[in-house]
């Protein structure tokens, strides 16, 4: 019989996904539970497994296409008894679409209620989706790693197949020590280093085609324009068009911040946190939000409405493999400063394993990005629409200034403020800007009543 597969809602009000990549062709067969198709959201990338054994009879959708939810995407040609087996498949990807691809004991989280909507990426953009993978079936292995047996499917996120294409192995050979025998990460790279496998002793099918050389010997390579890097050009385009930028740039003194946060790096470290500077940053943007809460709000356009929030759900810009992330902490004005150290530490490490689920990625009510650790001065932040402000933290570096009428040395860096001029005046803008300097140059004064 002939099954209709239908693009399921994997939920957060979303109507249509972009079909990324297909696991299939026309004329293969699959078994139920191979990998199927990636789907990218506004929110994340999901890979659905297939709903049924059989065999592909017609893909409706190519890659880089757009289908709605609810639209016939493919047709598998399966013998009797499948209808049972396809209605339970679509009711879980429906479900799975918060769901990550987490080993059987993740690490704890802070405790915290959460809701929301899409969130935003650093200076270029205002938002890169985080993968999350659809949960293959549970059995776990007591932590035994396994390799896949010639001729079955390897269970495995899209980035691990991916980097294991990269480096042209072939994944059934590598032991998997998560659930149901699925290779990570960490199992890919041990692999790598137990056979002194790399980039260089990839077979030559395993290598990009080279780009075909053009007039004047140049050469050059066309990249079709879709996932990650569309949405982030959907987004950023969408910010720009709607939100009236301006930024505006202050000197901060971190001299004081950068003791306070050596003289407790200790203390959080007996608890298992690294701490940085996002945890601080993060309080004294959130007190100077309360004091200027029109910059912790969003413009309603077709309503004409300015909703100002009142709640902090604070996004952080995070760089990873598959590109821009910007994971979220929920009610983060109810957080210690370790408590915050904490979430930092855990949304980042995540961000990078692609295991964040819709919902730690979306509702942020304003958006912090941090390219200290890359260099620069500074830079001009676009806005997460449709929030009305970003916050660009950069570098500090040793300069002189004059101190008590004395060229001194003190830690310096820049921060940015971009705000969209529709809803936030210049001055409210700079008032905002002068409360977060005040604080973080006076940096115990966040902690009263923090720790």
């Amino acid at each position: 019989m002939a099954l209709e597969f239908k693009l399921p809602d994997i939920g957060e009000g979303i109507a249509e996904g972009e079909i990324t990549r297909w696991h299939v062709q026309e004329g293969q067969t699959v078994k139920e539970n191979d990998p199927f198709v990636e789907v990218m959201t506004d929110k994340a990338t999901v890979e659905i497994t297939a709903p049924a054994s059989g065999k592909i009879a017609a893909i409706k959708f190519a890659a880089g296409a757009t289908a709605p939810v609810g639209a016939v995407i493919a047709v598998i040609e399966t013998s009797g008894g499948s209808g049972a087996a396809l209605q339970k498949a679509q009711a879980a990807t429906a479900s799975a679409g918060s769901a990550t691809d987490r080993p059987a004991a993740p690490a704890p989280k802070p405790a915290v209620a959460a809701s929301g909507s899409a969130s935003a990426s650093a200076f270029a953009s205002a938002a890169a989706p985080a993968r999350a993978a659809a949960p293959m079936a549970d059995g776990g292995n007591g932590g035994v790693a396994v390799a896949a047996a010639s001729g079955e499917r390897v269970l495995a996120a899209p980035a691990v197949r991916r980097r294991a294409r990269e480096l042209g192995i072939d994944l059934r050979q590598v032991a998997g020590s998560g659930p149901a025998g699925r290779v990570s990460g960490n199992d890919l790279d041990q692999f790598v280093q137990s056979r002194g496998a790399g980039r260089s002793a990839a077979p030559a099918l395993a290598r990009p085609v080279a780009p075909a050389p053009v007039a004047g010997g140049a050469t050059e390579e066309r990249l079709p324009l879709r996932g990650i890097r569309k949405r982030i050009a959907e987004r950023m385009h969408k910010s720009k068009a709607t939100a009236a930028h301006f930024t505006y740039v202050d000197e901060l003194d971190a001299t004081n911040l950068v003791e306070l946060r050596e003289a407790l790096k200790p203390s959080a470290a007996e608890k298992g946190v690294k701490l940085t500077y996002m945890p601080f940053i993060i309080q004294a943007t959130i007190a100077a939000l309360k004091k200027f809460p029109m910059l912790n709000a969003t413009l309603d356009d077709e309503k004409q409405e300015i909703v100002v929030k009142n709640y902090w759900h604070v996004g952080f810009a995070c760089d990873t493999d598959q590109g821009l992330v910007v994971p979220v902490i929920k009610d983060a004005d109810r957080r210690t400063l370790l408590n915050l150290g904490a979430a930092v530490q855990d949304l980042t490490a995540r961000a990078r394993e692609s295991k964040l689920s819709l919902d730690e990625v979306s509702g942020s009510t304003f958006t912090i990005t941090n390219a200290g650790n890359i260099g620069g001065l500074f830079a001009t932040p676009v806005i997460n629409w449709p929030e009305v402000a970003i916050l660009g933290v950069h570098k500090i570096a040793d300069r002189a200034v004059v101190k008590n009428g004395a060229i001194v040395i003190r830690k310096t860096m820049y921060l940015s403020v971009s705000i969209d001029h529709r809803v936030v005046d210049g001055a409210t803008g700079a008032r905002f800007m002068n409360e977060v300097l005040q604080l973080l140059e006076d940096p115990r004064r966040l902690l009263l009543g923090s720790l």
